[in-house]
């Protein structure tokens, strides 16, 4: 049986007000690192001034000083130069955020299951939160 080393990822983008990420925003990324639930396999900081400017912050030169000590990024540079180029576009002026590349630990024991039994996961899509619960808060009314 082939194990995988790595289940799916995903690109993950939290705005924020500031230019670097408030302790309660680091503390919920440390809770889902340290409990398990997630990987985190890159992370990056993005800046974008109010006359558009971007400016890009790297995890290993950030990390200690915005909260993130002790953290080791398992895939430092899977977010390549493309991808955090399309994502910076999603960065309001005058704001910052955190571009994250993580595995949901669940889904690689799904991903392997499914390979040994001679399936795979052919699609896989995330409906984001505030949407399900506007359509199912919807649905129930």
């Amino acid at each position: 049986m082939t194990d995988f080393e790595y289940g799916p990822a995903e690109f993950i983008v939290a705005q924020f007000e500031g230019d670097h990420p408030s302790p309660p925003v680091v503390q919920a990324i440390l809770d889902l690192v340290g409990s398990g639930t997630v990987r985190l396999l890159d992370l990056l900081f993005v800046s974008r001034a109010q006359s558009g400017e971007v400016t890009i912050a790297e995890f290993e030169d950030v990390g200690d000083d915005y909260g993130f000590a002790g953290i080791t990024l398992e895939a430092s540079g899977l977010a390549g130069t493309d991808d955090v180029d399309d994502i910076t576009e999603l960065i309001d002026p005058g704001t910052s955020g955190a571009i994250m590349v993580i595995e949901h630990t669940w889904a690689k024991d799904l991903a392997n299951r499914f390979f040994a039994a001679g399936g795979s996961v052919v699609h896989s899509e995330r409906i984001p939160a505030p949407v399900v619960n506007a359509v199912l808060s919807e649905a129930s009314e």
